[in-house]
């Protein structure tokens, strides 16, 4: 029965969020404490199960042979797992002010809480079948979310979305083609499952593979040329957005990029190859364009999304480093990019539904109507920067250090890069800043005038999401510790 206490959290936001349309609730006050509560109670199961992790692997169903759909819980699932633990419930009660006057918020809610669960299924996997069949899933249950707008522009958004995650699922099942017919077995195993196999002439063939796989599983991860979905995703209600640029979807890519290369391939074939440099290539590249793009984007959200589309970059280039140093800045980026990120977004979110501004433009003196957010905005996006003590400075500190103990000329193109990037992103954070709390005179939109700072069930979430900023920041070293055991697969 241990074993079986691994699907809760899977399978009962799943199955609660399917059954919700079907509910017959007096009113949405209702409908949310049904929600909020399914959504509590999935976090529990997930953190005892982080906290009592059970002794074996989970079997739930076996195709054939070596395809089976498995779970369990390692150091690196604890990470991922008890991240979004962490964070659905507050996104889900800040999604209730924002979608309160949506007429069809219950199929919205239904696909959101079924995604709680997909996610942990990725989290919690055991093997590269069922993290790749989760992968999959999650593709279906959020393209509703994108597409809810219903609108032209949610419909193409929508389209693209589809059209990428079939693209890059294309070439990750190649990746999981070539790991189950040369490969030791489908479960993740620290240091990789070609360990002992004589590759032969196929070790140059393998290693091209793996960079169609990172390449398959970073179109999630938006990495350059494959980011256009991102910012075209933005289209769809905030929550989502949040959820996507921070949190579900793209650290899912970045989630299977680790997996894949430390629990896979390994680094002992691919350090110091072909393969590393080229994906290392796309890593930086990505860094640099997204935040460039980001200075030059004058919608708020999307600006958001350009920087979301640099930052996967830092966790995707630490990991690609393949040192232990260059795992822990990656996992320490994905948390602390998480909280900021998912902080900004709800910001931005919080501006339209409280303004209709969409436009860094239009919000020239917004800070004197809705200072509450704009104070988080000022907050998150100094974190954002890097500026101590807060949690971005730790992770990209950790981030450069190891790219130039790596000491490889792409670990320190990548540390220059990280450099630029870090200067670009407090170019478009500060432009945001100095409009909204510095305007010029007799510039101020009728918009902003109307403006006011929204109820508890925005600003609560947004207090929490600071106050995690600065804690993760000031004392890190216990989760610094944690991580460090993780990289070295001691858990």
């Amino acid at each position: 029965m241990e074993k079986f206490g691994i699907l809760l959290p899977i399978v009962f936001p799943v199955l609660m969020g399917a059954l919700l349309p079907l509910f017959p609730f007096r009113n949405k006050r209702a409908r949310n404490l049904y929600i909020e509560l399914v959504t509590i109670a999935t976090s529990i199961f997930a953190v005892w199960l982080i906290f009592h992790r059970p002794s074996e692997d989970f079997n739930v169903l076996n195709l054939a042979g070596e395809l089976e759909v498995k779970f369990h819980i390692d150091g690196l699932g604890m990470v991922f797992g008890g991240l979004i633990s962490f964070l659905w419930p507050f996104a889900t009660l800040y999604a209730f002010e924002y979608m309160e006057h949506d007429t069809r918020d219950n199929a919205f809610f239904a696909f959101y809480t079924m995604t709680f669960g997909v996610t942990i299924g990725i989290a919690f996997s055991g093997n590269l079948m069922t993290m790749y069949m989760f992968y999959e899933m999650l593709t279906l249950v959020t393209m509703p979310l994108v597409m809810h707008g219903t609108g032209r522009k949610a419909i193409l958004a929508g389209r693209k979305y589809m059209t990428y995650s079939i693209g890059g699922a294309a070439f990750a099942f190649i990746g999981f083609i070539f790991v189950y017919r040369l490969g030791n077995t489908m479960n993740f195993t620290f240091g990789g499952v070609f360990s002992g196999v004589s590759l032969g002439n196929m070790e140059l063939i393998v290693k091209a593979v793996y960079v169609l796989a990172v390449l398959g599983f970073g179109v999630k991860a938006a990495i350059f040329p494959f980011y256009g979905w991102l910012p075209t995703a933005s289209i769809a209600p905030t929550p989502v957005t949040a959820l996507l640029h921070a949190v579900a979807v793209v650290k899912a890519g970045a989630f299977a990029i680790i997996r894949i290369t430390y629990y896979s391939f390994g680094t002992e074939l691919l350090s110091g190859s072909f393969a590393q440099y080229i994906v290392l290539g796309f890593a930086i590249a990505t860094i640099l364009f997204g935040s460039a793009r980001a200075v030059k984007e004058p919608h708020l959200k999307r600006r958001l999304a350009y920087s979301t589309v640099s930052n996967l970059s830092y966790i995707v280039f630490a990991a690609l480093l393949m040192t232990p140093a260059g795992m822990v800045g990656s996992l320490m980026h994905m948390i602390a990019h998480a909280f900021i990120k998912i902080t900004l977004f709800y910001c931005a979110g919080a501006i339209l539904t409280c303004s209709g501004l969409e436009y860094v433009r239009d919000m020239g003196g917004l800070a004197k109507k809705m200072p509450f957010v704009c104070t988080c905005f000022l907050i998150a996006g100094t974190a954002l920067i890097g500026v101590p003590p807060m949690a971005a400075f730790v992770s990209k500190w950790h981030i450069g250090t190891a790219a130039i103990a790596q000491g490889s000329i792409p670990a320190i193109l990548g540390a220059f890069a990280v450099l630029i990037s870090a200067f670009c992103t407090a170019v478009y954070i500060c432009g945001f800043v100095m409009r909204t709390f510095f305007p010029q005179e007799g510039k101020m939109d009728w918009r902003v005038m109307q403006a006011y700072d929204p109820s508890w069930r925005m600003k609560l979430p947004l207090m929490v999401l600071i106050y995690m900023i600065f804690t993760i920041g000031i004392f890190a070293k216990p989760l610094l510790s944690f991580l460090s055991r993780v990289v070295a697969g001691g858990m």
